[in-house]
């Protein structure tokens, strides 16, 4: 790897910032040192490939993914699900080259699901774990995102065609409230033990805030939330709406998911009843000027389900308690339809070393090599070099 001379610390930074190799925010530099430790962590080879990262078909070594955890901020417990979310993204499957290319705000959601959510510096799955003061979601989100750019070669307006993008392109990662959820692990859905650890990742644009007071003592309660889940769901502007493929995510605070265990749902219960509910007329897609509505003779009264597969409808609690549950909807597009993808979140693998949160902290001193990557536009990852 390309390594970049610097004579501080500071000019390394700015150096990132005019290659365009940062998310456009400070970021810790990955001297030598730091990002030796961070592979050491994993417990893998650093050569050791995991995956190739569209659209600049980049290689996704595990060096090069530390290197992106380093500048993420991330600590050493943070590197297994780092690695997880790259080989994830990395699957054919959830075509990251379109996904990256598209004009479509689309961001990879990352949801931590297991012992790795306690194991791997706290995933937070409680109130706003969504945004910021979380450290360990906000530096294995972040890391995800610089991986794409560095590796994957991701640019606003050059191979990144998002229009307006969201702040989910920065980081965007979540756990799951396992322990207080009425509902199986998540990761169970997808074939997993409750014992074992895995991300799972779709597509998704921002949250969508979807309000339900409810009454505890009103036995139509269940039915009345998921209509409204199923109506944000249904947003006719939506490229769910017009497109009827991908997947939707739906983050339910505590004070709804006990709704719908008093009611005797299970999570595939609510899965199908939420891919019965969310569904526009043939009219209203007209209204919109939708050219994916079912034809001139279609009766307009029709109802059109936006997708097909309840099992593409990402259910799992988070959040604190109240009015508001989330639902994420999704680009639809690319050759498999933006699926969800997932990965065994490997804690075995990740080894122990004393003094390495030392090591990347390290400051180093007055004169040296900062680390770098030559060019920005090849879709090479970051190079080391060492601050001394």
């Amino acid at each position: 790897m390309t390594l970049l001379e610097a004579r501080s610390e500071a000019d390394a930074l700015e150096q990132l910032h005019a290659l365009g190799l940062t998310d456009g925010l400070p970021v810790v530099i990955p001297t030598p040192e730091r990002v030796a430790a961070m592979v050491l962590a994993t417990g893998l080879d650093p050569d050791l490939e995991l995956g190739v990262m569209g659209p600049a078909h980049g290689v996704a070594s595990v060096e090069k993914v530390a290197a992106a955890a380093v500048m993420a901020g991330c600590l050493p417990d943070h590197i297994p699900v780092v690695v997880a979310a790259v080989r994830a993204v990395c699957k054919p499957e959830f075509d990251l080259t379109e996904m990256q290319s598209t004009t479509h705000c689309t961001a990879p959601l990352i949801v931590v699901c297991g012992p790795a959510r306690h194991q791997c510096g706290g995933v937070a799955s409680g109130f706003g774990a969504l945004g910021p003061g979380h450290r360990a979601n906000a530096s294995i989100g972040r890391a995800l995102r610089l991986t794409m750019m560095n590796i994957g070669g991701a640019r606003p307006g050059v191979s990144d065609m998002a229009l307006h993008g969201h702040p989910g392109k920065f980081t965007y990662c979540i756990a799951e409230d396992t322990e207080n959820s009425p509902f199986a692990p998540l990761h169970t859905s997808y074939g997993y033990e409750p014992d074992q650890s895995a991300v799972i990742v779709t597509g998704a644009e921002a949250p969508h805030s979807t309000f339900f007071t409810g009454d505890a003592d009103d036995p139509e309660s269940a039915n009345l939330l998921l209509n409204v889940i199923a109506a944000v769901m249904a947003n006719p502007g939506s490229n769910n709406a017009h497109l009827r493929h991908g997947s939707l995510v739906v983050i339910m605070n505590p004070d709804h998911t006990a709704v719908l265990a008093r009611a005797g749902l299970s999570r595939e219960d609510v899965q199908a009843e939420l891919a019965a509910r969310a569904a526009n007329s043939t009219a209203m897609l007209v209204r919109m000027g939708s050219v994916f509505h079912l034809g001139n003779d279609s009766p307009p009264d029709e109802m059109v389900p936006i997708l097909k597969d309840p099992s593409r409808i990402v259910v799992f609690q988070a959040g604190g308690k109240g009015l508001y549950t989330m639902v994420m909807p999704s680009w639809c597009a690319g050759p498999h339809q933006n699926p969800v993808v997932h990965a065994e979140i490997d804690l075995d693998q990740a080894c122990e070393v004393p003094g390495i949160a030392e090591a990347l902290g390290d400051g180093a001193s007055d004169t040296g090599e900062a680390l770098g990557d030559g060019a920005s536009d090849t879709g090479e990852a970051l190079g080391v070099g060492g601050l001394r």
